[in-house]
């Protein structure tokens, strides 16, 4: 019997002692980078606005809709179209907000994972690179 245990992954414990080390590197090495928390920030709060900006465009849109059907009157038929444009461009400016910040916070996580790889790789292949004369 072996004097390692493995889990239920097929991971040995020393295996899962060094990538604890290697997240606790990786953690220090962002700190140095001195980056700010994008939770706390500005882009936060736009990415907030912009998905209220698509939900209230889409109300404005529902609620012109019906205020035009539900009059004769020319004259407030046209309002009820301005304003279904004003749902339209809040909808359309919300979006592009969502998209860009959403997008923003998804890339910052796949570069630092990126990062992360090309680091272990780089490992791996280091010390290999050494034995050769």
């Amino acid at each position: 019997m072996s004097t390692v245990a493995a889990d239920s992954a097929g991971t040995t414990a020393g295996d899962s002692v060094e990538a604890k080390q290697r997240v606790d590197e990786f953690k220090s090495e962002v700190a140095k980078l001195q980056l700010r928390d994008p939770a706390t920030s500005r882009e936060r709060s736009l990415l907030m606005l912009g998905a209220a900006g698509m939900v209230v465009g889409v109300v404005l849109a529902v609620v012109a809709y019906f205020l035009s059907h539900g009059t004769t009157n020319a004259l407030e038929q046209r309002d009820a179209i301005v304003i279904a444009l004003i749902g339209v461009a809040a909808a359309t400016a919300g979006g592009a907000l969502f998209l860009r910040y959403s997008m923003a916070a998804f890339l910052r996580f796949w570069m630092a994972r990126m990062i992360y790889e090309i680091n272990a790789q780089v490992d791996r292949i280091a010390p290999q690179s050494t034995d050769r004369p």
